[in-house]
């Protein structure tokens, strides 16, 4: 799975795009190098009933933003990505940017 099928599959499930879950976790102070991952994980989990794989991509936009390692972005296989700026506005969005 692709880190941007990741952000997708996040937003089916929460009903929030990604940027709205970042901004959320920056509210509540997520977003400092003295939060560990765990504690967003568990957030995470209790708020929106995301397990340990997707909770951990939204750590990574709340810690580090939208880029990405451009080691997958144009190979093949499953966790291919387009481009090293993951979208975080929402997959209708992304359909008609």
């Amino acid at each position: 799975m692709s880190f941007q099928a990741y952000l997708d599959a996040i937003e089916d499930k929460t009903g929030k795009t990604p940027r709205v879950l970042v901004d959320e976790a920056k509210e509540r102070g997520y977003d400092t190098a003295d939060v560990k991952a765990g504690v967003i994980v568990g957030w995470l989990k209790d708020e929106y009933g995301l397990g340990r794989g997707h909770a951990m991509a939204l750590v990574h936009m709340i810690k580090n933003g939208p880029k990405i390692s451009a080691k997958h972005v144009g190979s093949t296989g499953s966790h291919r990505d387009d481009s090293d700026t993951l979208w975080l506005d929402g997959k209708a969005a992304r359909a008609s940017a």
